[in-house]
């Protein structure tokens, strides 16, 4: 009895301060484990908040303006409704159009395989009258590609381009250059038409002649719509290269008419 009693004794004091503990007793790994948890959670707050404010400022930044082409140029670029065209875009476009379709110098540029660019004779394109055929220079047919197909523009356009051309500027025995002085800036006349007024005058050269030529009012109103640009396939035929090449804009000419400054 005396050693159970003294046994009985010894134990209490053990169970007494497990009494006074707050819960099961942890293994120093765990703690540990869980300690490193807290510190590392601790540091990646901030971290996240500021990977936060570079996100948000990197979101509010305009994307890149420059692009680079698949041939090596550059060009500045912004983003837009499909159915807008910048000022500069519309005069540009006007601009070029009519430069090419009326410089006739009676010469066809190409490029040979070793990228050289040669100069031949331009056989011109055949275009049907009413009464027999005529025709127009190289180059005026592929930028008619810019006009309308609505109501058949583009092909009235090139029978009427046909009548007035003379057979000597396919020969280059007559040049012909048109010379824009004035670009008005796009007046918007709808949701994706624009109209532009064209002041310019068309020389007229006889290589056998004197060299100061002569020269006649060129001054047009040209209205123009926003269209989808076409798409350049790898395996284009002359006439799509002409076709993509007209309407790389985005635009296309809908009517031309007498521009009167007189009125103005």
């Amino acid at each position: 009895m005396l050693q159970a009693k003294f046994k009985s004794k010894k134990n209490t004091p053990r169970e007494s301060l497990r009494l006074l503990s707050s819960g099961e007793s942890v293994s120093n790994p765990i703690a540990i484990v869980t300690i490193s948890s807290l510190v590392l959670n601790a540091l990646s707050f901030p971290l996240l908040i500021v990977n936060y404010g570079a996100t948000s400022s990197l979101a509010r930044k305009e994307p890149p303006s420059l692009v680079q082409l698949a041939d090596g140029n550059t060009v500045n670029v912004k983003g837009a409704d499909s159915k807008e065209r910048t000022p500069e875009v519309i005069k540009t476009f006007v601009s070029n159009t009519l430069v090419k379709m009326f410089n006739w110098n009676g010469l066809l540029e190409s490029v040979d395989e070793a990228g050289e660019i040669t100069k031949k004779p331009d056989p011109g394109v055949q275009i049907k009258l009413k009464k027999g055929t005529g025709r127009i220079p190289t180059k005026s047919w592929q930028a008619a590609f810019a006009l309308s197909e609505h109501e058949d523009f583009r092909v009235k356009f090139l029978q009427k381009l046909a009548e007035i051309t003379p057979p000597d500027a396919l020969s280059g025995r007559v040049q012909i250059s048109l010379l824009p002085t004035h670009v008005s800036e796009p007046i918007k006349i709808g949701e994706d038409k624009w109209k532009v007024n064209v002041v310019a005058t068309l020389l007229t050269f006889n290589t056998k002649g004197s060299n100061e030529g002569s020269g006649i009012a060129f001054n047009k109103t040209i209205t123009v719509k926003a269209v989808t640009p076409l798409k350049f396939p790898a395996d284009s035929t002359e006439i799509n290269k002409a076709i993509y090449l007209a309407r790389s804009s985005g635009l296309e000419i809908t009517e031309i008419t007498d521009l009167d400054l007189g009125s103005k």
